[in-house]
């Protein structure tokens, strides 16, 4: 080969050199940008998977806790409840025994249950029910009991005993008519009265 020719070759490798690492080169810094946008790419990603995940475990840690809170408030409360209603069980036992007695308070309450359910009635003819072993415990009384009535009512008023009923205590009175009806059984009156009973007994346990 001539050395024009050898000079020609030369000169085309050089320049094909040249060219191969001009683009190596550009080559390289497209993926050194890659890898670079890239990295950042990973980052923003693995930032926004982090800061999601404790997006959820907060909510979580508050759905726990506002969980617990009301678990913790129901129980709170059942207990209450359980509580209340244990007291009016022990209370109506205590009421069984002095039913079941000749207390004379009790005697005494039964005198102003009558009074009251007659006045309520209005006197007349008035028909009581108690269970068996109360009839004795007021009989002699109701002379008097009639005559405070009808100070109140303006009407004659008489008693007399109907069938025996069976409860804690107290009476349910009824006009011979039978068109009115008063029941002051103890069962009765303490429904009547345990909504604010209920409150009373939370006060004096939970306060």
């Amino acid at each position: 080969m001539s050395s024009g020719a050898d000079k020609i070759v030369s000169n085309i490798l050089s320049e094909a050199r040249i060219k191969a690492d001009q683009i190596i080169q550009e080559t390289e810094l497209e993926v050194k940008s890659f890898e670079e946008k890239e990295s950042k790419n990973l980052e923003l990603e693995k930032k926004k998977i982090i800061d999601d995940a404790n997006k959820q475990s907060i909510m979580r840690y508050q759905q726990i806790i506002s969980e617990a809170k009301m678990n913790a408030r129901r129980l709170e409360l059942e207990t209450r409840e359980e509580v209340i209603e244990e007291s009016f069980n022990k209370a109506t036992d205590e009421l069984k025994k002095i039913t079941s007695s000749s207390d004379k308070e009790y005697v005494d309450s039964l005198v102003k249950i009558v009074k009251e359910a007659a006045i309520e009635i209005n006197g007349g003819s008035i028909i009581i029910h108690t269970k068996t072993e109360d009839k004795s415990k007021i009989e002699n009384l109701l002379g008097n009991i009639a005559t405070d009535v009808k100070s109140k009512s303006g009407k004659d008023t008489t008693f007399e005993f109907g069938e025996p009923i069976t409860t804690i205590g107290g009476v349910i009175l009824k006009t011979k008519t039978g068109d009115i009806e008063v029941n002051n059984t103890i069962e009765a009156r303490l429904l009547r009265y345990k909504k604010i009973l209920r409150s009373e007994v939370a006060k004096i346990l939970f306060n």
